[in-house]
């Protein structure tokens, strides 16, 4: 299967994993680049250091394009862009944040540079900038999609640039892949289904989780680490939907998550002060909320964790290996492509 996507990316499919905190990593991503997809490596918890090691792990394992994702309004998410930069990895996705200066280093050397949006405006901003495609991600999807479901905010975007669209939010088969297309996009981001892999290091007690909850078990709220983020419905998670975390726990807690980052506090502090009080509130609470994240992807601790995950949870019920996966992928998408030429006849 060719679209624009594909073909200007250099890959065999349209299917891409995006880069998900604490579960696209090397190996991830390399299986599915090798399987004729994209995989984009994250390094949102990373140091620069380690997100070079990283990226050349996946050189190792593959010789297919691959990414890095990089959320800019994170600290530390700078440092490893210029990283992927100085590597010349082929293809880096930024969001939260202004990527102008990556899509000219990047096009310097013949790279790629996918802008990660929820709205119009976004998209068409990233448009300008130079932007060789758009992930568009729905309401629907795990972490921080838009307000928008899928169903709407792709064919909105698809109709408003003329560079190739993404489609991120409930897509997990063959079929939600040809609906993806017939909405305008040119691939799909399928992260919960890849998170649902033998390659995937989220833990199996998260997996099995995953394959016990229905569609209706997931919560959206800004209380679990100060964006709007969807998480797996828990007994935790649900009474974080009620009260959320305190401004100064939050603080606290973020200060300490820099040090494991070796983040220097005095930059946390001066560049988040920058970026204004907004901001800064922002990444206090998401730091605060990332040793909930590590327990329950790392650990499979659902009771003290909280899992970010796609109401698509409801429609996975096994964990195949990534090569199996792709394969069923486009032998149902193939069978969807042929049922609905036989409605038109």
């Amino acid at each position: 299967m060719k679209t624009r996507f594909s073909e200007s990316f250099g890959i065999e499919l349209p299917i891409v994993c995006p880069g998900m905190s604490w579960i696209a990593v090397p190996e991830l991503v390399a299986a599915v680049s090798a399987a004729g997809g994209l995989g984009i490596l994250a390094t949102g918890p990373l140091t620069a250091e380690q997100t070079r090691a990283a990226i050349r792990r996946v050189r190792e394992l593959t010789d297919k394009p691959f990414g890095i994702g990089c959320t800019l309004m994170m600290p530390g998410a700078k440092e490893n862009a210029e990283v992927a930069l100085e590597e010349k990895v082929p293809v880096i996705n930024f969001s939260l944040g202004k990527g102008d200066w990556i899509v000219r280093a990047a096009h310097a050397y013949g790279g790629k540079v996918i802008a990660t949006v929820v709205t119009e405006k976004h998209a068409l901003s990233a448009e300008r900038i130079g932007c060789d495609a758009v992930l568009v991600t729905g309401h629907e999807a795990a972490a921080h999609g838009g307000d928008v479901t899928s169903l709407v905010l792709v064919p909105a975007i698809a109709r408003a640039v003329k560079i190739p669209v993404i489609a991120a939010g409930g897509f997990s088969d063959g079929r939600s892949l040809v609906a993806a297309l017939a909405l305008g996009a040119d691939a799909v981001a399928m992260g919960t289904r890849f998170a649902m892999t033998r390659e995937s290091p989220l833990h199996a007690s998260a997996k099995q989780a995953v394959a016990d909850k229905t569609v209706a078990d997931t919560l959206y709220s800004k209380n679990f680490d100060g964006i709007h983020c969807r998480v797996m419905k828990t007994p935790l998670s649900q009474r974080l939907m009620r009260k959320p975390m305190g401004l100064f726990s939050a603080l606290f807690n973020a200060l300490r998550v820099a040090g494991q980052l070796d983040v220097p506090i005095p930059k946390l502090l001066l560049g988040t002060l920058v970026k204004g009080p907004a901001i800064m509130l922002q990444i206090a609470y998401f730091g605060a909320a990332t040793p909930r994240f590590v327990k329950a992807t790392e650990q499979g601790d659902l009771q003290h964790g909280i899992q970010m995950i796609g109401q698509v949870q409801g429609l996975i019920d096994d964990v195949p290996t990534v090569a199996e996966l792709v394969q069923r992928i486009m032998a149902e998408a193939a069978e969807t492509r042929g049922r609905l030429a036989a409605v038109d006849a």
